[in-house]
């Protein structure tokens, strides 16, 4: 049975991964997942916990790296 995190647990994962599979500062990936965030990509997570798991994280961190505002694609790197 999947683990189910939090909802700030699992955008921490999300920014975690951001990190480990993009090599950005923590800077950057909190960055990312703030904007995925405000333009309400993580809305469903908040309310369905069967969204809100490890496997579902790395694949919401590459959405939302690819996803990134265009406008402004500088990676900040570590």
């Amino acid at each position: 049975m999947a683990e189910f995190l939090t909802y700030e647990a699992y955008l921490d994962e999300v920014t975690t991964l951001l990190t480990e599979m993009y090599d950005l500062s923590d800077e950057a990936a909190i960055k990312f997942v703030m904007r995925a965030q405000a333009a309400s990509y993580f809305s469903p997570h908040d309310d369905h916990e069967e969204m809100r798991t490890l496997e579902r994280a790395m694949s919401d961190a590459k959405i939302v790296y690819e996803n990134r505002n265009k406008s402004r694609p500088e990676i900040y790197k570590k």
